[in-house]
């Protein structure tokens, strides 16, 4: 996301439409606390990048990985 005057409001579509996505349901049901996201400073464009952060178990986790591991877009919210 490139450098604009509230950058949650702009973020805040498409981490509910993660949040609709099978991952993001799934991460939901399974998460042992709730979800955060992050906002992180992006140097070399100057704008910022979101993270959704979730603690699961770990065989929650191994699955995860196996259905979704190599199947993550980063850099679009």
């Amino acid at each position: 996301m490139g450098d604009v005057e509230d950058p949650d409001l702009y973020a805040s579509q498409p981490l509910w439409e993660w949040q609709q996505s099978e991952m993001g349901k799934w991460i939901m049901e399974r998460a042992v606390d709730t979800p955060e996201w992050h906002r992180q400073i992006e140097p070399m464009s100057y704008g910022y990048q979101y993270a959704v952060i979730a603690k699961i178990k770990d065989i929650d986790y191994t699955f995860w990985t196996l259905k979704w591991g190599n199947n993550i877009d980063r850099g679009t919210v």
